[in-house]
């Protein structure tokens, strides 16, 4: 699904990535993980298009996406969340998950005067998906609530189906567990392991090693901006490498 080669990123004189390779194979769940300041979000900036690499090869689904903007890559189905709920807080958790609503002929002025017949139909589809997709993670209670309004956890779900709303094939997750609490956890832990289940894929980056440990087929550690080890969650926790980057104290 995603394939990385030699990528490399500096900003001015620090070296955040150096020479880090990794792949993501279809419906697995794959964990990125490391202390603070190895590069785990710029990757993830990388991946999706936010920053540009210096140097390497990124290919989704077999097509090389260099250059391409992060709305081209989220059309192509490469999808991403933020550590940070990026939900509007004053506008309804609806309103929210229509946002990401595909083939929405309405918002062109064309789509508006002239085909408003397929444009209602598409806005009723979109409100159905909506409405299934909070079902799953519980939110339809509170469609009508502002999103500002919600717990971190909840803010948290509404991410993750949002991201849904898209038709993701790999849906790149910033932290899904971190700050919430451990019923909401295993909430979103079961969500995921049920859509990937379903044929979707993930690259997650979390610091929580029992999340890692539940969820994912396989992890990637970086330090320092380098990939130091590679393998399933049982594997990881018994590299000296890895355990010497989390006893260093940077975490």
């Amino acid at each position: 699904m995603l394939s990385l080669k030699n990528i490399h990123k500096n900003f001015g004189g620090l070296n955040a990535l150096n020479n880090v390779s990794m792949e993501v194979e279809v419906s697995s769940i794959t964990g990125l993980v490391g202390p603070n300041g190895s590069g785990k979000t710029t990757l993830f900036n990388i991946i999706s298009g936010i920053y540009p690499k210096d140097i390497g090869e990124i290919e989704f689904e077999g097509k090389n996406i260099d250059g391409l903007s992060p709305s081209e890559r989220a059309r192509r189905g490469l999808c991403r969340t933020f550590q940070v709920s990026k939900a509007p807080a004053k506008m309804t958790v609806l309103e929210n998950m229509l946002l990401a609503g595909k083939n929405k002929t309405g918002e062109s002025v064309s789509g508006a005067m002239f085909r408003w017949r397929q444009t209602s139909y598409t806005e009723k589809l979109n409100a159905k998906k909506a409405l299934e997709l909070l079902k799953l993670v519980r939110l339809e209670r509170l469609i009508n609530e502002y999103s500002g309004n919600l717990s971190g956890g909840q803010k948290k779900l509404l991410s993750l189906v949002r991201v849904l709303m898209a038709d993701p094939k790999l849906i790149l997750l910033d932290e899904p567990t971190a700050g919430v609490n451990p019923s909401l956890t295993r909430e979103i832990l079961e969500v995921i392991k049920r859509l990937r289940d379903q044929g979707k894929t993930f690259l997650i980056i979390e610091h929580n090693m029992k999340v890692i440990t539940a969820i994912c087929d396989k992890v990637c550690v970086l330090d320092f901006g380098k990939k130091i080890a590679e393998g399933t969650p049982q594997d990881i926790q018994q590299d000296e490498r890895v355990l010497r980057a989390y006893l260093s104290g940077k975490t």
